[in-house]
C-alpha cells in the first residue's frame, strides 16, 4: 500500500507507541481500511488494520475486550492463542473470558507490564461502558480513575531478549487503545489531564482513498473487464464521485447490491442512487419521461397562461435533469439535486401552479409535491422543526419534516414557498443541500435530495424598501417583461448579498432564477374563461345542471373580475368568487331544481350596501 493512502490516524498512532501509554480511537471506527495483504491491498475491518500496523512494529498479539463478551486474543491464530493464554491465564469460553470492569483494570495493568511478548490493549465498544460521562456511577469512576493512572506510570518496555537492531527492540509502550464513537463519550478529564493519552480522529474517507477502494471493487459489478482501461478509469471517478461523504464500508454494501441486482459497471450511477434511497428504478432514465416531457409546452402552458419565457426556461432545465447534466460544468457533480428552479415574481401569476404542473409531467399527480410554507419558519428555533433538533434535545429522535418527507420520496418536486420568508439560519442549510445533495437529521440520518427538483419561490423584487424604510413598488403592471426582470433580479442579488450578507446562496442558485411577469388583460381574460369553465363543470357534477349566460353578461362578469390585475390570477379567482360564486350558490339555494337540466344567468347586480345578486331563469 502506497505510504500517502495509509491513514493518518494509524501512521500517527504507530508514530506515537514510544511517548503514548493510551489511544482513542473516535469517529469512523466501524468502517472498512485499506490494508496491506502480501503485495496486494484489501478493504479490512479497522481491527485488523490495526494488528498489520503493530505487527510491522513487533508487536505480537493484541486482546481485544468488549462489554458483551469479554476478552479475546487477536488474530485467532493457534501460536497467539496459546501465547495470551498463558501469559495471562485466560479461561476461554468459545474463542472469549467474561470480565468485569474490576477485573479489566487489573487486565490493563498487565498488559502495559508484560514484557516477555510486546502487546496491546483495544477496549471496543468503549462508548458503551458509562451510561452517561458527565454522570458516572461509583463502578465507572473507579475504572476510569484507574485507567488515567495507569496512563501516567506506565513505561515504554522493550521486548525480553530482543535485538536491539529489531523492530522489537526500542522502547514502546504496551498500549491500552479506546475505541469510541465520540470522544466526548468518555469522560473528558480522562484525556485532558493526562499527557499520555492521544485522541486520533478517524474521518471519512477522502477522494483518493474512495477511489483506491472503487478500483478493488470493481471486479464485483457485472460485465467488469480488466483489460477495458478507459472504462475502468471512468468507472473509479464516477463511483469515487458519487459516494463522497460515504464510509468504505457503503462502498463494499454499493458493489454487492450491484452484484445481486445485475447493476453493470457503466450504470453504477444506479446502483449508488438505489442505495441511497431504496429505490431499483431510476424514474427520471424512464422512456416515458422523456416523451412526456417533449410534450411539455403545451401541457404547461394550457395551465399556466402568459408566461412562455419562464415555462421555457423551466422545461429547458427540466430537460438537462433528465439528461443527467445538472452541474455538468463541475469535476464533481452527481450528488447535486437533479434540478433548482428560483421563482420570482408578482403574486399571483403562477409560481406555484407551475411547481404542481412540473409534478404531475414529471410523477404524474400533482399531489405528490412537498410543500414548505417558509412564512412558518420564520423564527431561528423553527429550523429544529424543518431539519429536526439537535442531539440531546427534547424531540431530537423524531428528525426533521424536511428530512423525513425526502427520505420517504426521494423522487419528488420539493417547493419551498416564499422563500425569504425563512430566518437566515434556516437558509444556511440549503447551502449544504445545493452543492452535497442531502443533509443529515438530529438522529444521524442522512437524507438525499440528488434525485429531487428543488423550486424556491419568492416575491422578492415586486417592491423594495426606499431610503426611509418605506415600501414603494419597484415593478408594476405595465412595465416590459425585461424591466421586470431586470429590477427582479437585481432586487434578489441585493437581498442575498447585502441584506443577508449571504452571496454564497445566490451563487449555489446560479442562473436558475425565472422571473415571471405581470398578467396581461388579454391572458387575465384566459385564465377568467378557465376558472368559470370550471365552475360549470362543478355545478354540472353536483346538480346535474348546464350553466348558460344571457347575452352581455358573460361579459359584464369577465370585465369586473379581470379591472384589477395587482393580485395576478389569484385575484382573479378571489374577485370571481365574490361576485359570482357566492351569489350564484345563493340563488341555486332557493330556485327549484326538480326537472330542470340548465339554467341561465341573466342579470349580475351590485346594490348600494355592495351586495351582488345573481338572478337565474
Amino acid at each position: 500500500m502506497a505510504t500517502n493512502a495509509k491513514p493518518r490516524w494509524l501512521a500517527d498512532l504507530a508514530r506515537l507507541t514510544p511517548i503514548r501509554a493510551q489511544f482513542v480511537l473516535a469517529g469512523n471506527i466501524r468502517d472498512s481500511v485499506l490494508t496491506p495483504v502480501g503485495d496486494t491491498t484489501t478493504l479490512a475491518p479497522l481491527l485488523r488494520a490495526l494488528w498489520v500496523e503493530l505487527a510491522a512494529a513487533g508487536y505480537r498479539l493484541l486482546l481485544v475486550w468488549d462489554p458483551v463478551d469479554g476478552v479475546r486474543p487477536y488474530p485467532n491464530d493457534p501460536a497467539v492463542v496459546e501465547l495470551a493464554t498463558r501469559l495471562f491465564d485466560l479461561k476461554l469460553v468459545d474463542g472469549a473470558m467474561a470480565t468485569s470492569l474490576e477485573n479489566l483494570v487489573v487486565l490493563m495493568r498487565k498488559v502495559a507490564a508484560q514484557r516477555e511478548a510486546r502487546c496491546a490493549l483495544v477496549v471496543d465498544f468503549a462508548s458503551r461502558i458509562p451510561r452517561s460521562p458527565d454522570r458516572l456511577d461509583a463502578a465507572e469512576h473507579r475504572f476510569f480513575v484507574a485507567a488515567e493512572r495507569l496512563s501516567l506510570t506506565a513505561n515504554p518496555i522493550v521486548e525480553k531478549g530482543a535485538d536491539i537492531g529489531a523492530a522489537n527492540g526500542k522502547a514502546r509502550f504496551n498500549p491500552i487503545v479506546w475505541l469510541v464513537n465520540r470522544a466526548q463519550d468518555l469522560p473528558g478529564w480522562l484525556t485532558l489531564d493526562s499527557t499520555r493519552v492521544s485522541v486520533l480522529g478517524i474521518g471519512l474517507p477522502s477522494y483518493e482513498v474512495r477511489a483506491e477502494a472503487a478500483r478493488l471493487l470493481a471486479p464485483l459489478f457485472p460485465a467488469h473487464d480488466v483489460t477495458d482501461a478507459s472504462a475502468n478509469a471512468k468507472f473509479v471517478q464516477t463511483f469515487a464521485q458519487l459516494t463522497e461523504g460515504l464510509p468504505l464500508v457503503a462502498l463494499a454494501d454499493i458493489a454487492q447490491l450491484a452484484d445481486r441486482q445485475g447493476i453493470a459497471l457503466a450504470d453504477v450511477d444506479d446502483a449508488v442512487r438505489s442505495f441511497k434511497v431504496g429505490a431499483s428504478e431510476n424514474p427520471w432514465k424512464q422512456d416515458y419521461l422523456r416523451a412526456r416531457i417533449g410534450d411539455a409546452l403545451p401541457f404547461i402552458e394550457n395551465r399556466v397562461r402568459g408566461q412562455r419565457a419562464a415555462v421555457v426556461k423551466t422545461v429547458d432545465i427540466l430537460m438537462r435533469s433528465v439528461m443527467g447534466l445538472t452541474g455538468a460544468q463541475a469535476r464533481a457533480s452527481g450528488n447535486r439535486p437533479r434540478g433548482v428552479l428560483f421563482f420570482a415574481g408578482p403574486t399571483g401569476v403562477g409560481k406555484t401552479e407551475l411547481a404542481k404542473t412540473l409534478t404531475e409531467l414529471v410523477f404524474g399527480d400533482e399531489r405528490a409535491y412537498i410543500r414548505f410554507d417558509m412564512s412558518e419558519f420564520a423564527e431561528e428555533h423553527s429550523g429544529a422543526r424543518l431539519l429536526g433538533a439537535p442531539p440531546g434535545y427534547i424531540g431530537y429522535d423524531a428528525g426533521g419534516e424536511l428530512t423525513n418527507a425526502v427520505r420517504d420520496k426521494p423522487f419528488s418536486v420539493v417547493l419551498f414557498d416564499e422563500i425569504e420568508k425563512a430566518h437566515p439560519r434556516i437558509l444556511d442549510k440549503f447551502l449544504q443541500i445545493l452543492e452535497d445533495g442531502r443533509l443529515t437529521d438530529g438522529r444521524g440520518e442522512t437524507a438525499y435530495f440528488s434525485e429531487a427538483i428543488l423550486v424556491f419561490t419568492s416575491n422578492l423584487g415586486i417592491y423594495v424598501e426606499d431610503e426611509h424604510g418605506a415600501r414603494v413598488q419597484n415593478a408594476a403592471p405595465g412595465d416590459p417583461p425585461e424591466v421586470v426582470e431586470q429590477r427582479v433580479r437585481g432586487a434578489i442579488a441585493d437581498y442575498f448579498k447585502y441584506r443577508l450578507s449571504r452571496p454564497e446562496i445566490l451563487n449555489r442558485i446560479g442562473d436558475n432564477i425565472v422571473v415571471f411577469g405581470f398578467i396581461t388583460p388579454e391572458v387575465a381574460h384566459q385564465i377568467f374563461d378557465g376558472m368559470l369553465r370550471n365552475i360549470a363543470v362543478r355545478v354540472r357534477a353536483e346538480h346535474k345542471l348546464a350553466l348558460r349566460f344571457a347575452d352581455g353578461v358573460l361579459d359584464e362578469l369577465r370585465e369586473r373580475c379581470c379591472a384589477d390585475l395587482s393580485n395576478g390570477g389569484r385575484g382573479i379567482g378571489n374577485a370571481l368568487e365574490s361576485a359570482f360564486v357566492n351569489p350564484l350558490s345563493r340563488a341555486l339555494f332557493v330556485l327549484p331544481l326538480a326537472g330542470r337540466d340548465e339554467v341561465t344567468v341573466t342579470r349580475i347586480v351590485e346594490d348600494a350596501q355592495r351586495i351582488v345578486t345573481v338572478t337565474l331563469a
